[in-house]
């Protein structure tokens, strides 16, 4: 497996194919690859040329991904290939997201493997993260039709920097999805990814207005760059505004990593300032990463405020809710996907090789 059709494509009167997968419309000559670098000109068609492989597997906890909101406690089959369509210069993937190595990609398994790899080793989904699954769109999509055929999830951990018809197609196949908004201006977003905010904020209102994917939300706060009150008060309330009170939404802290070593890491004290700014603005369910804060991984009760599921990292310590989500105490419905909860996966993250059966 490697080349493989791709789709969203068209040719131009000029002579050249433009890709239509996501907003920057490569328009590519015989032999170039867009910005993803893994979608490539082959005479007058598409190809993907990562379909098949990856840059490794692993059990993780599903909270890492994060959702914290969706099968507390269970276990997901990770995994991601090369490349990436936005330019961060925060990655903090960067090795595997501006890989221009094929050959690092030494872990070949079709979409059935995984999918029986995944029920093999107990997990109840599979994720297509560490790159972007918007740029190996059709092998995630493959993939999670068969993920569907043996009764497990799909969950996509993605930027969101897609158009609109291969959005439909591609999110139509996706249980859960946790969405990077890297920031809250365009000039950020210009500056610092080389894209552009209207089309991700196009993303979070489709997914969750026009589909039944579970969405939640991470933001990472950069110091000096998108971590000011005034940003953070906006986001959160366009959040609680434009996609309502219970979407959850985690921020989490950047350590200097690819083109921003010369900058701090975030203070704990950003992060837990942030959650309450978001909670003033009437977001229910708000998160810190990449931090160790009891208080800011524990899911509260929206109604009676008792502490529902508490979590160190990325372990599940305590579950009260029943699998229709609902308090204890108060019966107020927590909104999420959930499953009777007997004992969390852990904070483990287990590497697999060769996971063909």
């Amino acid at each position: 497996m490697s080349d493989h059709p791709g789709r969203w494509w068209h040719l131009l009167d000029d002579g050249r194919l433009q890709c239509d997968l996501c907003p920057r419309d490569c328009r590519l000559h015989e032999g170039q690859r867009g910005l993803c670098f893994v979608r490539r000109r082959v005479d007058d068609a598409m190809v993907l040329t990562t379909y098949g492989r990856s840059s490794g597997f692993c059990i993780d906890p599903i909270e890492k991904k994060p959702l914290n909101h969706f099968l507390p406690g269970s276990s997901v089959l990770s995994f991601g290939t090369a490349g990436c369509n936005l330019a961060c210069r925060f990655c903090q993937n960067w090795d595997i997201s501006k890989s221009r190595e094929m050959d690092r990609l030494m872990d070949q398994a079709s979409p059935q493997d995984i999918a029986q790899a995944a029920r093999r080793h107990g997990a109840r989904s599979v994720a297509f993260t560490y790159n972007d699954p918007v740029i190996f769109a059709e092998y995630a999509m493959d993939t999670a039709d068969a993920c569907r055929a043996l009764g497990l999830h799909s969950v996509a951990v993605t930027a969101g920097y897609i158009h609109a018809a291969p959005r439909h197609e591609f999110f139509a196949k996706m249980d859960a999805a946790n969405v990077d908004l890297k920031g809250f201006s365009e000039a950020f977003y210009f500056r610092q990814t080389g894209a552009h905010l209207a089309p991700v904020l196009d993303t979070l209102q489709y997914l969750q207005h026009e589909t039944g994917c579970w969405l939640e939300i991470t933001t990472l706060l950069i110091p000096g760059l998108n971590d000011g009150d005034g940003e953070i008060r906006a986001l959160s309330r366009w959040v609680a505004d434009d996609l309502g009170p219970d979407v959850p939404l985690h921020f989490t802290a950047f350590h200097p990593d690819y083109k921003l070593r010369d900058l701090p890491p975030t203070p704990a004290l950003t992060l837990t300032r942030a959650r309450a700014m978001a909670r003033e603005q009437g977001l229910r369910y708000v998160y810190t990463g990449n931090v160790h804060d009891a208080e800011g991984g524990t899911t509260y009760c929206p109604g009676c405020g008792a502490a529902l599921v508490q979590r160190d990292w990325h372990l599940v310590t305590h579950c009260e809710l029943d699998a229709d989500g609902r308090c204890p105490h108060c019966a107020t419905r927590v909104a999420g996907h959930f499953e009777r909860f007997e004992r969390g996966f852990g904070r483990r993250r287990i590497p697999l090789r060769g996971i063909a059966a």
